[in-house]
């Protein structure tokens, strides 16, 4: 818990509600507060208590704001006095600076913003009196240029929070948070590269959802992100595990949650010598590891400091108090949705017959509900999990994801994890539960013989049972890194075979149906051909 003498504000207004809100709010963060109801009241509160700082309204009765402001700094000049109104004028603020205002906020304000506005100007306040008192007390040359240094130091520091607090004033969505903090962080900590990494358990390793860089060190903005950059003038006797030793120790930082600083790498942790220095913040959201940010300097003779760590630190919560904001108060829906097709984003990267093939037993999938009658809810449901339905393939290495011949026992007991992997995903973002069922259990078989939970009948979700009629049919139908796709004769004795045992007879009915009226082979021929061009590669 923090030690540090929190300050007293004391909160004006003839609005009982506001004076309430405000109150309860800086007391969460720990500060003392004082209400009064007007000027008079507040002067009296003066007279008895230590005040740092006042929040005051202009119109109120007995005593007005502009009134109560000259009086306070007749009391103490460098009272910080902060006037909020709901009626905005050029000469209401001429007159507020002239009766010692030192900020002026326009109603409705947001609690946040009062909290800001006050630590800006408690901050200046320290610096004034810090300022005078020490003119008073030194004498000399020397001392005060140490004291000018200081200023400037606090000042240019004071500016740096400032534009990273200002930063993400204008985020609409996750990503642009995302995107926001990498490019930033760049910019103040003059690092070659920065990333940003989302964490999640079930994968059990970060992917990079953005990222910021200069001259080699940044990719085309049209080539997707899978990994960590290579350092300039790399070759490829570089070593094969630079990426994964950054990424355990990214890891590691995120398990741990405390903030790491190799100011100069001599091999610390495991780390590759080309990465001269390094900084992994983590992201917390309610105290929950959310991402990491990562900056790493590969040439020339800066290093890192503890300042950097300190801005990257503060710079860490801002971004999470963004992402906290637009999640609850603004777009939970899109905003999570932008959060999770990051993680699609990846799996793209890693296997393009991932999103040809979950596009295509999407559309198949809308197909069938429509002939089985499903509402527009049910497939609005089917669409969003038939995108998804792979998503789990993002923490199943590459060297069995991208196999080009057949997978071994052991290896296709990994890839039989991805159907849990891709419900955890959707499980932590705390939505779409339907979906994440389907996503769950679309390799579950109708005899009970299917993974992950050996479920069977109506155990098995609908919507999931359709998804499994159309996810089989296209992987049959399709092209793989290990075989042809099969005749249209020999998946449709597949399909039919199936019924009762793998798939849901009345899914299969109604898949006959449609493939007789040539909807599916129809839709299945013109997708291929949109895809023609894409190699494909992947094990189901």
């Amino acid at each position: 818990m923090d030690d540090r003498k929190k300050e007293t504000i004391l909160f004006v207004d003839d609005e009982e509600s506001i004076l309430d809100v405000a109150s309860r709010y800086f007391e969460r963060q720990g500060y003392q507060t004082l209400t009064a109801c007007n000027g008079v009241e507040a002067l009296k509160i003066f007279e008895t208590e230590n005040v740092d700082c006042c929040f005051t309204d202009i119109n109120m009765p007995e005593m007005n704001g502009l009134e109560l402001a000259e009086n306070i700094r007749k009391h103490d000049s460098t009272m910080p006095v902060i006037v909020m109104t709901g009626y905005p004028s050029l000469e209401n603020t001429i007159q507020t600076l002239k009766n010692g205002v030192v900020d002026f906020l326009i109603k409705p304000v947001n609690l946040r913003q009062m909290e800001l506005c006050m630590l800006r100007v408690m901050q200046q306040r320290g610096l004034f009196v810090e300022n005078v008192l020490l003119k008073e007390e030194v004498k000399g040359k020397e001392r005060l240029e140490k004291l000018n240094r200081e200023l400037l130091y606090k000042v240019d520091e004071l500016n740096i929070l400032n534009k990273i607090m200002g930063s993400f004033t204008t985020t609409a969505s996750s990503t642009d948070v995302f995107k926001c903090t990498v490019d930033v962080a760049l910019e103040i900590t003059h690092a070659d590269h920065c990333m940003f990494h989302v964490i999640n358990e079930s994968v059990g390793q970060p992917f990079e959802v953005a990222s910021a860089g200069t001259g080699e060190d940044k990719k085309e903005e049209s080539e997707p992100e899978s990994g960590l950059p290579l350092p300039p003038n790399a070759v490829e006797e570089q070593p094969a595990d630079s990426e994964s030793c950054l990424s355990r120790v990214i890891m590691e930082v995120a398990s741990d949650r405390i903030p790491l600083l190799i100011s100069e790498n001599n091999g610390v942790r495991g780390l590759p010598k080309e990465l001269l220095s390094v900084m992994i913040v983590p992201l917390k959201i309610r105290e929950k590891v959310f991402g990491v940010l990562t900056a790493v300097i590969r040439r020339g003779a800066v290093r890192f400091s503890e300042k950097d760590l300190y801005y990257l630190s503060f710079m860490t919560q801002s971004a999470a108090n963004s992402i906290e904001n637009l999640a609850l108060y603004e777009n939970i829906y899109e905003n999570l949705f932008a959060t999770l097709y990051a993680f699609v984003n990846a799996v793209e990267a890693r296997d393009l017959y991932t999103r040809q093939h979950s596009n295509r037993v999407t559309g198949i999938s809308l197909i069938l509900g429509k002939q089985l009658g499903c509402t527009g809810e049910e497939l609005d449901i089917l669409n969003f999990a038939g995108h998804l339905h792979d998503i789990g393939k993002i923490g199943i290495r590459d060297d069995i994801l991208l196999k080009s011949d057949r997978l071994t026992a052991q290896e296709f007991e990994k890839i039989k994890e991805h159907p849990a992997i891709g419900a955890n995903i959707l499980e932590q973002l705390g939505m779409w539960e339907k979906e994440r069922q389907i996503i769950r259990c679309h390799h579950e078989r109708f005899d009970g013989t299917g993974y992950p939970d050996g479920l069977k009948q109506e155990q098995i979700p609908f919507l999931a049972r359709i998804l499994s009629v159309a996810d089989v049919y296209d992987a049959m139908a399709s092209d793989r890194a290990y075989r042809k796709r099969m005749e249209e004769e020999l998946i449709l004795k597949v399909i039919n075979e199936g019924a009762g045992t793998q798939f849901d007879p009345d899914v299969v009915v109604a898949f006959n149906h449609v493939y007789n009226q040539g909807t599916i082979l129809t839709y299945t021929e013109n997708n291929l051909l949109k895809d023609a061009g894409h190699p494909p590669g992947g094990n189901e």
